[in-house]
């Protein structure tokens, strides 16, 4: 069976807790963001290192590197995205289909080297970029192409959550694929 696309509208995160992952955007400091992107980006390093990142738990669920890659893509889309926010008035996001970029990129076929490499460099510019935000600069807003309004404060929790979540989801994985994952020896859990 192949993959099912997520067509859910996620926003709920920023109202509750998310149950699979445990990631709460309410209690989240976004002024954290730095911090949480990259260490996030030095857990995919260690996820895809692992021998089994291109292999699916099922087929119907992606493996470690297509999460990986999903997460890469993520950053850099939010990385335009932020940047948007911070120097137009309110624009509006074309709608992504994470599905369709999955299959178009080949996100199976991809290195999970490279693609640890490369989250890691999308990791670091969105960084980077989120260093100039403070103050009042935290309430720029966009919009998503469904309407839903975002401020750069509930974009940044709404963001967090996806790349924590992913981790969860490759961490399942692994370990549907043959008992708890755990990470090789000297990397951290």
């Amino acid at each position: 069976m192949p993959i099912v696309p997520d067509d859910k509208n996620w926003t709920w995160v920023l109202e509750r807790a998310c149950p699979d992952c445990g990631f709460d955007a309410r209690a989240f400091d976004p002024t954290g963001v730095r911090v949480a992107v990259e260490a996030n980006a030095a857990r995919w390093r260690v996820l895809l290192a692992d021998p089994r990142a291109a292999q699916r738990p099922d087929d119907h669920t992606w493996s470690a590197l297509e999460y990986g890659c999903h997460v890469r893509d993520v950053y850099r889309l939010y990385l335009t995205r932020l940047e948007r926010m911070l120097t137009e008035v309110g624009p509006t996001f074309a709608n992504w289909d994470q599905d369709a970029t999955a299959v178009k990129e080949r996100y199976e076929r991809q290195n999970p080297a490279d693609v640890a490499g490369e989250l890691r460099a999308a990791a670091g510019m969105l960084s980077a970029r989120y260093a100039t935000v403070s103050g009042d600069r935290w309430q720029r807003t966009g919009f998503r192409s469904d309407g839903v309004a975002f401020t750069i404060d509930s974009f940044t929790r709404y963001l967090v959550h996806d790349p924590v979540h992913h981790v969860h989801d490759a961490e399942q994985g692994y370990a549907r694929l043959g008992g708890l994952w755990a990470p090789p020896a000297g990397e951290p859990a």
